[in-house]
């Protein structure tokens, strides 16, 4: 496995200001408790060795951000992090190969068995911790504030709407100068769970206009493709006129202009709390603490921003070696930290809303 920077001596000269009144003196010994408030009502207990996991890439930022601040509170715990994909970490995982995966999507029927039998002494548990929204990005000159709606975008991906002075862009643009360039789509080549959530968001919202279905592969013709994030933002710099999707933390670092989504009740920004407000109206399936959320990418609620990705941290309830199990609690009881949670903002990931945010915390003390 590829083992992720564990950041042990810069997290800790990063982060000591932040946190030297969080953490006690036995802090990065092993089964230390770091005796913060986590924002869960509970004390981080520190394990000691390694917590291998893997899976998904959308959240690979948020991890290395987490790990970096994260050493500073159990210094004796190596975060090792492979960014595989999320196949790869539940396969990784049912295989006993890591501790905890990363994926874009719950288990499936078939993957909790599996997992379930691998867990033995307890349930496999999806634990919902990192929100990605799906930011549309564009690059038009003179252009600086633009709404979209999902039935518009999908004419605009699908080559129906070809210049950006188009009447269906300008009608939901009043007061905005649009010129008369040529729009140049960019989308990814390779498969992409940003893909997979952007088509399913044009497919529920876009009113029929989207043919092509959902899926990690691009289907819709024409184009330009880029293999993967960096790609896609070359492209758009590089490209007056051009639009496309990315990640938000991508979005962020890069520093690109992003659409608001019009759901019917106006242009919405990408922030925490219109992200937040999709989260939160997203229906609610597993049973104790095993918590799924299905997304409604076609959700009409004024101020609420559809288009996002929720990424799942999956591992057993009960059933982990005991310093596996103090380990992957220790390390998501700090995501799931007021400060974890704020990590998450500043790197371009939206928060946990506040009752989904209880309901995981409450899935992590279960955890050992």
């Amino acid at each position: 496995m590829k083992r992720s920077r564990t950041y042990a001596l810069a997290g800790i000269a990063a982060a000591s200001s932040l946190l030297l009144s969080a953490c006690s003196d036995d802090s990065s010994g092993s089964g230390g408790s770091a005796n913060g408030d986590s924002g869960g009502g509970s004390d981080i207990e520190c394990g000691s060795g390694d917590l291998n996991a893997s899976g998904s890439s959308a959240q690979g930022k948020a991890i290395d951000a987490w790990q970096s601040q994260f050493a500073a509170t159990c210094a004796d715990v190596a975060i090792n992090y492979d960014a595989s994909g999320s196949g790869q970490g539940i396969k990784d995982f049912i295989a006993g190969q890591t501790d905890m995966a990363g994926s874009d999507s719950a288990l499936d029927e078939e993957e909790a068995t599996q997992a379930n039998d691998r867990c033995e002494s307890g349930p496999a548990i999806n634990i919902p911790l990192v929100i990605s929204p799906v930011a549309v990005v564009y690059n038009v000159g003179g252009v600086e504030d633009l709404t979209l709606d999902a039935e518009t975008l999908s004419k605009i991906f699908s080559g129906e709407i070809t210049t950006w002075n188009d009447p269906a862009i300008a009608a939901l643009n009043e007061g905005v100068e649009l010129p008369g360039t040529t729009i140049a789509t960019v989308h990814r080549s390779k498969d992409s769970g940003t893909t997979d959530n952007f088509t399913k968001y044009l497919d529920a919202a876009g009113n029929g206009a989207w043919t092509y279905g959902t899926g990690k592969a691009w289907a819709a013709p024409g184009g330009q493709g880029a293999p993967d994030s960096a790609g896609i933002v070359s492209a758009v710099n590089a490209t007056d006129g051009s639009i496309s999707y990315v990640d938000a933390p991508d979005a962020k670092a890069n520093d690109l202009k992003t659409v608001k989504l019009d759901s019917g009740f106006g242009g919405v920004e990408m922030n925490d709390e219109s992200v937040g407000k999709a989260v939160d109206a997203a229906e609610r399936a597993g049973e104790g603490n095993d918590i799924k959320l299905e997304i409604n990418y076609g959700l009409k609620e004024e101020g609420a921003y559809p288009a996002v990705l929720v990424t799942y941290e999956i591992t057993c309830e009960k059933g982990l070696d005991e310093e596996k199990a103090k380990n992957v609690k220790s390390f998501l009881s700090y995501a799931a930290s007021d400060e974890g949670q704020d990590v998450l903002a500043e790197t371009g990931y939206s928060k946990l809303p506040e009752a989904l945010l209880e309901d995981v915390r409450s899935a992590i003390d279960a955890i050992g």
